[in-house]
């Protein structure tokens, strides 16, 4: 590229199982059931910690954000923009440092809170959840469902930043 081109670097988000298993994810990952089943499972999140049954959870990178996340976004504020007429939708702009995290159609019942629904994961702040689904559970990273990570009853998953980082090169623009 002829010293033409400029370059950032991003960090990936990882998630560890309790058996010393990994994933990372340059966009995002997927945690919950891998059949359109309600998972099941305990969140823990700065301090808090509550039993939750929904769609499953979406942790996003800043590479992420325009995706799956997106969409997310897109839903909640096309249901609010029903009954909020001047409502106007916003994406949030996350540091490299940083990771989004946001549950899928979360469902509260007499065993099952939505207090803790979303958050932004930052440096040493994680993002723990135990598994209560007999099978069927699992943690898969961008998008690929057939790389993934068994997620059954008895596995904690610990969500944070990795270690590791890409760079992304592109094409500098010329000048006029």
């Amino acid at each position: 590229m002829a010293n033409e081109y400029q370059s950032k670097t991003m960090r990936f988000a990882e998630a560890k199982l309790n058996d010393g298993q990994r994933i990372l994810a340059f966009n995002d990952l997927f945690i919950g059931a891998s059949s359109h089943i309600s998972a099941r499972y305990k969140i823990t999140f700065n301090k808090n910690t509550e039993e939750q049954s929904s769609s499953g959870l979406i942790v996003s990178t800043p590479a992420g954000s325009t995706g799956w996340l997106s969409s997310i976004f897109n839903m909640a504020y096309g249901v609010a923009g029903i009954f909020e007429k001047d409502l106007k939708p916003k994406r949030p702009k996350l540091k490299e440092n940083e990771l989004l995290f946001a549950v899928r159609e979360p469902f509260q019942s007499i065993r099952t809170q939505t207090g803790i629904t979303a958050g932004v994961i930052k440096n040493q702040h994680v993002l723990t959840i135990e598994s209560f689904m007999p099978a069927n559970g699992v943690i898969f990273s961008d998008g690929i469902e057939t790389d993934f990570l068994k997620f059954n009853s008895g596995s904690i998953a610990t969500i944070g930043i990795a270690t590791e980082t890409a760079k992304i090169v592109t094409k500098r623009q010329k000048k006029d």
